[in-house]
């Protein structure tokens, strides 16, 4: 079985998301390793540290590799090449990578793949990563770089692949897809622990409750989430994921507005059933442009009603199961409007919602990467092990 050796710029422990949906798929056919950022250590020596990560289905685990260096630079970054790049060639070797493909989910760790010789290199493009705050200074360049000698890259979403299709000839849109069963309010079990522990984060909220979940960062519109708060004080608006980039002194607080913080991926289904309606309140600038949000999805899944932002790809994609609201007053009306729905209207935006649901997977998506690898793969030869070709930076 070959190898896979994923570079994220995402940990494995982090949001649950498109990386560790793909990856926990794909290890069915492929001995994943995942390598991660480095992680600030001045205590010890320079090493890397791994752990088996089983997907929350079961089936074959990823083996998640954490570098630990003394350079206090972020990220892949440059600084950090002296010191990752034997690091990361003792770990392959000492597993003997001989037959392998490279996959990168940010074009920092080009230098680190530049003296491999794979049978594929693929750039995974989720997000336009140089929109975000605090991007690396190299990242256009180096993404730049990586567009011209990739064999294979795939778009988080239609936004995103028209940005990006004319600069390599093998570029593909895979959008976010869904775990549909696991945010299945049939499936949920009311004595498991996961029940238990949503039930206590959220007993003493009232309802009606509205809900999001995921990253709270420089996307979000924390003015629309303090609006809808302080226009309706007798709803409860909960928010529940990590906060990055930024202070959580910008967060807005109103007596019903919870910030329960990060989640684990096991317990967002539960706490997903106890909300009324699930939202969406992306702000609209350049770092949310291309964004292509997993989550409308997971709470379509989950037989919620949906409001979002006009974020572009949400109105593509899903703007005939999702209400779209274009200002403040017109995102109230729209938790409204979905409040006030009748039982035999929810019954009836629902099975709309669960054909949308019903036509994307994370099985499906795992499978057609496949195909796609499957076809710009170069075939497999004698190759020496990774030890006896030294990496370098590009």
């Amino acid at each position: 079985m070959p190898h896979l050796l994923v570079f994220s710029h995402l940990r494995w422990g982090f949001v649950y998301q498109r990386p560790q949906h793909l990856m926990s798929r794909l290890a069915a056919a492929y001995r994943v390793l995942f390598i991660e950022e480095p992680v600030l250590d001045r205590t010890g020596p320079a090493r890397i540290e791994s752990r088996l990560e089983s997907p929350p289905g079961g089936g074959a685990p990823v083996e998640v590799l954490v570098p630990y260096t003394p350079v206090a630079a972020a990220g892949f970054d440059d600084a950090q090449l002296p010191t990752l790049l034997p690091l990361v060639e003792q770990a392959l070797a000492e597993r003997d990578v001989r037959d392998y493909l490279v996959w990168l989910y940010t074009p920092m760790a080009l230098p680190l793949v530049a003296g491999l010789d794979p049978r594929a290199l693929v750039y995974d493009c989720m997000d336009e990563l140089s929109a975000f705050k605090q991007a690396p200074a190299q990242l256009r360049q180096r993404e730049s770089a990586l567009m011209q000698t990739a064999d294979l890259v795939l778009c988080g979403g239609p936004a995103l692949h028209r940005a990006k299709r004319a600069l390599n000839p093998r570029v593909y849109c895979l959008p976010s897809a869904v775990d549909a069963p696991h945010f299945s309010p049939a499936r949920l079990k009311a004595d498991s622990l996961e029940a238990a522990e949503a039930e206590r984060m959220q007993a003493g909220i009232a309802r009606p409750r509205l809900g999001f979940f995921g990253v709270i960062d420089e996307r979000m519109d924390l003015a629309l989430v303090a609006a809808v708060a302080e226009a309706r004080p007798d709803w409860q608006v909960v928010m529940a994921g990590p906060v990055v980039k930024i202070s959580e002194s910008e967060l807005p607080r109103r007596p019903n507005l919870h910030w329960l913080g990060m989640q684990r991926y096991p317990v967002l289904p539960y706490l997903l059933s106890a909300w009324d309606v699930c939202l969406m309140p992306f702000a609209l600038n350049e770092s949310t442009r291309f964004i292509s949000p997993t989550k409308t999805l997971e709470y379509l899944a989950g037989e919620r009603p949906v409001v979002s932002t006009p974020v572009t790809d949400v109105v593509g994609l899903y703007g005939a199961v999702v209400r779209v609201a274009e200002d403040a007053d017109g995102f109230i009306r729209h938790c409204e409007d979905a409040l006030a729905l009748s039982s035999e209207q929810r019954r009836r935006e629902g099975q709309s919602s669960m054909a949308v649901v019903a036509a994307s997977s994370w099985d499906a998506s795992a499978a057609q990467v496949r195909r796609w690898l499957a076809d710009v793969a170069r075939p497999a030869h004698p190759r020496a092990a990774v030890a006896g070709t030294r990496l370098r930076a590009a």
